[in-house]
C-alpha cells in the first residue's frame, strides 16, 4: 500500500480495514460511534448497556460470581472467558485490542490470544499516568503545575512546614487513583487528620495551593508526524447532585466560548508541547490532559495525565471536528497500524482550533449519590430521550449513537446500571449526552441539566436490603467493594 499522505486516505484506510479491532472494556461509553468509521470494530463489554440489540457489542452471557477490584480485572475477566474466546475464534483468532486500561496480566492474555494491543506497553503507561511523573515532565518542558510541593508527609506539622510558601489552603493528590478518591483538600488540622493515614501512606505526595479554578479537559494523540490537538473542554466536578465525591468528575461540557481564545490557545500549544514530551519518554497514542484554569488570574496550569481514552473521549469523537476530518481515535489506531503515513499535522492543528470547528455537546455522568443499597427493579433503557414541558422525560427510540439526538430537547442516554444490579453511593447508573450548554456562564448546572438529571433518576426502582433475599444477594455480590471508576 502507498503512503498516506491526506485525511480522505485515512478514511479510506478505515473504511477499507479487513483486519478486526476490539475495544474491550466494561461498556463502550468510552469510544461510541467509532465503528461508523473502522470496518471490523467490534466491542466486547461486560455490561449489556443495549440488551442485546447493538451488533457490534458482544456481552458473554454466562456471569461467573467474581468481586472485581478494578477495570483491569474485568478486562482479564472477559479476556479467558470462554464465550469471548470462542467470539474472537470466529473473527479468524488475530485481531487488534484497545482497552481503557490494561495490566501486565492483559499484555499476557493477549500474547496467548494472538491479540495486538493498540498501546504503548502497561509498565510505561503506568509510568506516565503518576501525577507527579507529570508535575516533573511539565516543568521540564515549561508547562507549569500549579504552585507545589511534591514530598513525603509525616504528620501534619511537618505538612505546614514545607508548604510555607504556598500557603496553608492546600490540595493533596495521591500518586494514582480517581481524582474522586484520592484528592483531598486540607486547612487546618482537622482536615488533615480525616485523611492522615491515606496520605501519610503514600512514599510522595502532590501538595497544591488552592486556587479558584475551573477544570478543563482536552484529548490528543502522540503520533510520529507530531501530536494531534482537540478542543479544551470544560469539567464538571463535584456536583452532588451528580456524585457523592468532592472533586469527582461527573461530565464535560464541549463549548468554544467557555474560555477565552487566549486560554483556549495556551492549552492547546501546552498540550503540544507535553505530547512531544511524552513521545521522547517513549509514549505514543492518545491521551488527556486536565488543565486548571485559574479564574483570578487566566492562568492555565497542568492538573494531571491520562494516558489512554478517557470519559471525555466520547465527546471529543463525535464533534464537528472530528467528523469534518476524522475522530481523534483514529489517529490513534493508525500509529499502532502497519500503514505508512505522513500527515501535516500543524495544518490540521490549526483548522482543529477555530471556533467554527467546536459544536456544542455536554455529557452528564449520574451516579447513585445517597448513603443506601437497594436491588435495581426498574431502569432506563439505552437510547433517545426526550425533554417534556413540564420537565419530565420520556423514552423516544432505541439508538446508540450520541448524534441521534438532535435537539437540546432530546438526549443520548447510556445505561450501565440496570435491572437485577445492586444500587450503591457511587455507583454508575448512566451517561446522558445532549447538544448544548448544561452549564451556564457561572459554571452552575442549567435548569436543563437538572430536569434531565431528576427525570432520568426517576426511571429507577430499587427493592430495599430490609428485603432478607436481596440483603442475602448483597453479601454475597459484595456490593460494599467493586466502588472505582468504570469509565
Amino acid at each position: 500500500m502507498s503512503k498516506i499522505t491526506g485525511i480522505s486516505e485515512v478514511r479510506r484506510y478505515f473504511r477499507n480495514n479487513k483486519d478486526p479491532i476490539y475495544f474491550i472494556s466494561a461498556t463502550n461509553f468510552n469510544l461510541l460511534g467509532i465503528g461508523d468509521w473502522v470496518s471490523n470494530f467490534k466491542h466486547i463489554n461486560y455490561l449489556d448497556c443495549f440488551d442485546g440489540r447493538q451488533k457490534n457489542v458482544f456481552v458473554p452471557k454466562e456471569k461467573f460470581p467474581r468481586e472485581f477490584e478494578s477495570i483491569e480485572d474485568i478486562n482479564n475477566y472477559l479476556l479467558e472467558h470462554k464465550e469471548v474466546i470462542d467470539y474472537l475464534m470466529t473473527k479468524g483468532g488475530k485481531g487488534t485490542a484497545a482497552f481503557l486500561m490494561f495490566d501486565e496480566r492483559t499484555e499476557e492474555i493477549c500474547k496467548q490470544l494472538g491479540l495486538r494491543i493498540a498501546f504503548p506497553p502497561a509498565a510505561l503507561r503506568n509510568r506516565m499516568d503518576n501525577k507527579i511523573e507529570t508535575v516533573r515532565i511539565g516543568n521540564k518542558v515549561g508547562v507549569p503545575s500549579v504552585p507545589n510541593v511534591l514530598a513525603k508527609v509525616e504528620n501534619y506539622a511537618q505538612l505546614k512546614e514545607i508548604t510555607k510558601e504556598i500557603g496553608s489552603d492546600l490540595v493533596i493528590q495521591s500518586a494514582f487513583g480517581d481524582s474522586g478518591h484520592t484528592t483531598y483538600f486540607v486547612s487546618n488540622e482537622q482536615e488533615y487528620n480525616k485523611h492522615a493515614d491515606e496520605i501519610e501512606g503514600e512514599a510522595e505526595v502532590k501538595i497544591m495551593k488552592r486556587i479558584n479554578c475551573r477544570g478543563s479537559a482536552i484529548e490528543a494523540c502522540a503520533t510520529r508526524c507530531g501530536t494531534v490537538v482537540g478542543p479544551l473542554m470544560t469539567e464538571l466536578v463535584g456536583f452532588k447532585s451528580l456524585t457523592p465525591y468532592k472533586g469527582g468528575w461527573c461530565g464535560n461540557e464541549m463549548f468554544a466560548g467557555a474560555f477565552t481564545q487566549e486560554i483556549r490557545d495556551k492549552a492547546r500549544e501546552y498540550t503540544f508541547v507535553f505530547g512531544e514530551a511524552l513521545r521522547e519518554e517513549g509514549y505514543r497514542g492518545y491521551f488527556e490532559l486536565d488543565f486548571l484554569i485559574d479564574m483570578d488570574t487566566n492562568e492555565v496550569y497542568l492538573g494531571e495525565l491520562n494516558p489512554r481514552v478517557t470519559g471525555a473521549s466520547s465527546l471529543t469523537n463525535v464533534a464537528a471536528f472530528a467528523h469534518s476530518d476524522i475522530p481523534l481515535f483514529l489517529f490513534h489506531l493508525l500509529e499502532f497500524s502497519d500503514a505508512d503515513f505522513d500527515l501535516d499535522i500543524k495544518d490540521l492543528n490549526n483548522r482543529w482550533s477555530h471556533p467554527d470547528s467546536i459544536d456544542s455537546w455536554s455529557q452528564l455522568v449520574i451516579k447513585h449519590t445517597e448513603e443506601s443499597v437497594d436491588l435495581l427493579t426498574q431502569a432506563p433503557q439505552s437510547g433517545v430521550w426526550k425533554l417534556n414541558g413540564d420537565g419530565s422525560v420520556a423514552y423516544d427510540h432505541y439508538a446508540a449513537h450520541p448524534h441521534a439526538a438532535e435537539s437540546e430537547q432530546e438526549a443520548f442516554f447510556l445505561r450501565i446500571s440496570g435491572v437485577g444490579d445492586f444500587r450503591y453511593e457511587g455507583a454508575d447508573l448512566g451517561i446522558l449526552i445532549t447538544r448544548g450548554r448544561l452549564m451556564d456562564d457561572d459554571f452552575n448546572l442549567t435548569p436543563r441539566a437538572t430536569a434531565w438529571i431528576e427525570g432520568i433518576r426517576a426511571q429507577y426502582r430499587g427493592q430495599s436490603l430490609a428485603d432478607p433475599a436481596v440483603e442475602q444477594a448483597a453479601v454475597a455480590h459484595g456490593v460494599a467493594g467493586g466502588n472505582f471508576k468504570i469509565l
